[in-house]
């Protein structure tokens, strides 16, 4: 492979060849250290990237993400991980660094979303961490550098064929970006505005303040959902999403979306999940899954056999009422649109998923019902005047 050009095994799908990437001017921006490189891992490693080196330059803090299918399935800051957390993500057995906290955060976000997911992270991959990806299901992994350690550790991966790219971290690309539909060219000016804490300056609500911790949580919704198929919505709290709803046609169905996921992540820290016993040899992969399936109203025969396959005992199910209570405890979450909010049912629906702190852009005709319902449950809303829809 030379660094100007690299083939790449197929397009979106298998009968897509010959496919390739170049630049076309200069040569490529990063190093393949092993693996050979598709065409959606690049997609996934060049948006991802963008997401993660943005995220550390605004918060100063290790990030990751977690991507599938170009858009995050999970992405976070290094915060340290709570007990439960840690039992959540399946890392109470780890050694625990702050760039290894913010992957195992992004992670843990949509467990089962991020099953073969593609990793992004801001600093150079080290042992704590790699010994993490090395145990999850995952496709590759792009960072500025890794060390020796954690090389030799992700080279073993996948029979040796795990995909790891050296990113060169000072890269800068031209302001004008260009791509082909259907042999007709577009271009436009390269996105490159970035969210800092200027965003959350026009506030709209009655209550006027946002927390520090919610300022950052803003920032990583707004970025995450920078870099997520729109439309978009995203949840965030404890420095990381934990929901994010992407690619629908309604900006209701992204919010039912990102809620449900939000609602999902924080019931697998219920006690009765937390307390779950596991039969022998059961993979993580097949945990999550029958978290899942545990979580669902209702389950026909097969997904009833599948969940008793993995569980040494069946916990009995909660009631609808029961999850209510636990998510009540839910609080302090932060809400990113990436276009303006047309009407006030996302507000009703985020608050039921403990939503307090929103950010969007602001311009819907409808504008002064969406506040009066932010108003109505407490909330502090801020107009970024700032789009960021993503295709």
């Amino acid at each position: 492979m030379s660094e100007k050009e690299i083939i790449l095994r197929y397009g979106f799908n298998p009968h897509q060849k010959p496919a390739r990437i170049f630049a076309k001017n200069g040569t490529l921006p990063f190093t393949v250290l092993n693996g050979a490189p598709g065409y959606i891992n690049m997609l996934d490693a060049l948006n991802s990237w963008q997401l993660v080196k943005e995220l550390k330059g605004v918060l100063k803090l290790p990030a990751a993400a977690s991507f599938k299918h170009v858009s995050p399935a999970g992405t976070a800051v290094g915060t340290p991980l709570t007990p439960a957390l840690k039992k959540a993500y399946f890392v109470d057995d780890m050694e625990e660094t702050p760039l290894m906290a913010a992957y195992a955060r992004s992670r843990g976000a949509d467990r089962v979303s991020s099953y073969g997911d593609f990793v992004a992270l801001s600093d150079m991959c080290d042992v704590a961490t790699a010994k993490l990806i090395y145990r999850e299901v995952s496709d590759g992994c792009i960072a500025p550098g890794f060390e020796k350690g954690a090389l030799d550790i992700l080279k073993a991966k996948k029979g040796g064929k795990y995909l790891m790219i050296q990113m060169d971290a000072d890269y800068q690309p031209e302001e004008t970006e260009t791509r082909e539909v259907f042999g007709v060219e577009f271009e436009q000016k390269r996105n490159n505005a970035v969210a800092t804490a200027d965003i959350l300056k026009n506030v709209v609500t009655k209550k006027k303040e946002f927390p520090v911790d919610a300022v950052r949580d803003l920032v990583i919704a707004t970025t995450a959902i920078k870099y997520t198929q729109s439309n978009t919505i995203g949840f965030a709290v404890d420095g990381q999403a934990i929901g994010i709803g992407a690619g629908q046609q309604s900006r209701i169905h992204c919010t039912r979306l990102a809620a449900e996921k939000a609602d999902r992540w924080f019931l697998r820290q219920h006690p009765i999940i937390l307390a779950i016993k596991w039969r022998e040899g059961v993979s993580r992969a097949d945990r999550n899954n029958a978290i899942d399936l545990y979580l669902q109203e209702r389950l026909n025969k097969f997904e009833k056999e599948t969940m008793k396959s993995a569980m040494d005992k069946v916990p009995p199910q909660l009631s609808y009422d029961e999850k209510r209570d636990w998510l009540k405890k839910l609080k302090g979450v932060s809400l990113s649109s990436d276009g303006m909010i047309p009407f006030r049912d996302t507000i009703d629906r985020a608050y039921e998923s403990g939503v307090t702190y929103v950010v969007q852009p602001g311009g819907s005709i409808r504008d002064e019902d969406v506040i009066q319902a932010c108003n109505d449950y407490g909330m502090v809303m801020a107009y970024s005047g700032l789009r960021l829809f993503h295709h």
